[in-house]
């Protein structure tokens, strides 16, 4: 490290960095989140059934999936600042057009230019954080960046209910256009700029190494456990909002909303998943959070006392928070030198998963009752647990 480097890194404000940081993941990421509680809504307004409302949020999480196989070698080409910035930028214009359209056509195209405006941050800032800061901050910065994804799945759904029960939808959409021009302004102030990494590099390099990570069998099972994890968070958000508000609850838009804020306080667990790691090992936390979260996922249908089923859906948030930061360690981990090219694939999975989530989840309601509908959730987690059961401790192959 040149003497200018250490400098520049003495001067930074780690503190307002990781806030910064955090607060940008989370209010980005809440974007994916906000059309659950409106899927009823769309459907009445726009005459279309629950499963073509609920493409609203898979065509973001496609549209998001596919950015983070490029934007990651932007960034390395371009800056990782600048990447954000600019992403943010086109954030806030394409999430202004969508609070003024009047068509679910142009809801659904524009959701997933949203979604693909919106993945310029996840992988970059990943990559920014490990860059930037000292290794002894590093692992609590992206403990804390990630806990501001994870807390973005209660936060989004929250005020995107109470804003549309109060100012209707569209003013969900204004309002995430306004805060995302705040914190673009505060990210091009405030955010230290990087090092451009690799300026001759090609944008397309990870696409052809996709083919390549999945050769090791760690990364394979891994991915498994991807695809499962937020699937099932988005599923679990979806069915949750319809079950307490059915017969069995009764609960009106408040109470819900009451509900889903509980989840708050499974996600704080994220920033501490890497204390528990270097105890335990990661990939003891990994199948911990991922068993956890089947635990409360299939208790969640079995339970008609309303406190006790908040305490589940706590534990099935907790799960979720140990498992996702666990699982991108072990990504990186076995990546080797491909590393920047596995977990590019690894938050492509991830979010394809996301995407699939809100239509497998109505087309269970349509056919099952809730207990089952929770049960088969839970099924398909336990995949999940399998695959991580199957990852085995090995240096690097790639």
């Amino acid at each position: 490290m040149t003497q200018a480097s250490a400098a520049s890194m003495a001067k930074r404000n780690y503190s307002f960095m990781t806030a910064l940081l955090c607060w940008s993941g989370m209010v980005i990421m809440s974007s994916l989140y906000v059309t659950i509680p409106l899927i009823s809504l769309f459907s009445d307004i726009y005459g279309v059934s629950s499963t073509q409302a609920a493409a609203a949020g898979s065509i973001f999480s496609l549209g998001f999936a596919l950015g983070c196989l490029i934007y990651g070698a932007v960034s390395d080409k371009y800056g990782r600042k600048k990447v954000i910035f600019i992403g943010l930028i086109a954030l806030t214009f394409v999430s202004l057009l969508l609070g003024t359209v009047h068509s679910f056509s142009w809801i659904i195209v524009l959701r997933g230019l949203q979604g693909a405006a919106a993945a310029t941050f996840s992988p970059v800032a990943l990559a920014y954080a490990v860059e930037m800061y000292p290794a002894q901050k590093r692992v609590t910065a992206i403990g804390f960046i990630s806990t501001g994804f994870l807390v973005a799945g209660i936060v989004g759904q929250v005020l995107s209910g109470i804003i549309s029960q109060h100012l209707g939808w569209n003013a969900v959409f204004y309002l995430l256009a306004a805060v995302y021009t705040v914190t673009a302004i505060l990210i091009l102030k405030f955010l230290p700029k990087d090092d451009i990494q690799h300026p001759n590099s090609s944008i397309l390099e990870p696409i052809r190494n996709m083919g390549r990570v999945f050769t090791h069998k760690n990364l394979i099972f891994a991915y498994l456990v991807a695809l499962v994890l937020l699937m099932s968070f988005v599923s679990m958000s979806t069915v949750l909002g319809n079950y307490i508000s059915g017969s069995t609850f009764g609960l009106d838009n408040q109470g819900i909303l009451y509900v889903r804020s509980f989840g708050v306080l499974g996600m704080l667990i994220s920033p501490y998943a890497g204390r528990l790691a270097g105890r335990f090992g990661t990939l003891a936390v990994l199948r911990g959070g991922v068993l956890l979260a089947i635990l409360g996922l299939a208790s969640l249908g079995l339970i008609s006392n309303l406190p006790l089923l908040v305490v589940m859906s706590i534990i099935f948030t907790a799960g979720i928070a140990l498992a996702v930061p666990s699982l991108v360690s072990l990504v990186g981990q076995f990546g080797g030198k491909s590393r920047g090219g596995a977990v590019s694939t690894y938050t492509f999975i991830l979010f394809a998963g996301t995407s699939l989530g809100p239509m497998i989840s109505i087309q269970c309601m349509r056919t099952a009752s809730y207990p089952l509908t929770f049960i088969l959730l839970a099924l398909v987690l336990s995949l999940g647990l399998l695959a991580a059961c199957l990852i085995r401790k090995e240096s690097p192959s790639l």
